[in-house]
């Protein structure tokens, strides 16, 4: 999945940027209030999207 289409996702859900990291952002639900990092790759594997979004409680 693309990077942007996975923020775009995540911001539709609720989410917002917590913190910008060095190789990674941190996105934070505040209905969970869960966070996750979130890597800036540009392409983004389907396993690591599934446990993103778990993380986040979505």
């Amino acid at each position: 999945m693309k990077h942007g289409h996975l923020i775009r996702e995540l911001i539709e859900a609720g989410c917002y940027l917590k913190r910008h990291g060095k190789k990674h952002d941190v996105y934070a639900n505040p209905r969970t209030g869960k966070q996750a990092p979130v890597p800036r790759h540009s392409e983004i594997k389907e396993t690591l999207v599934r446990l993103i979004k778990g993380q986040l409680g979505l």
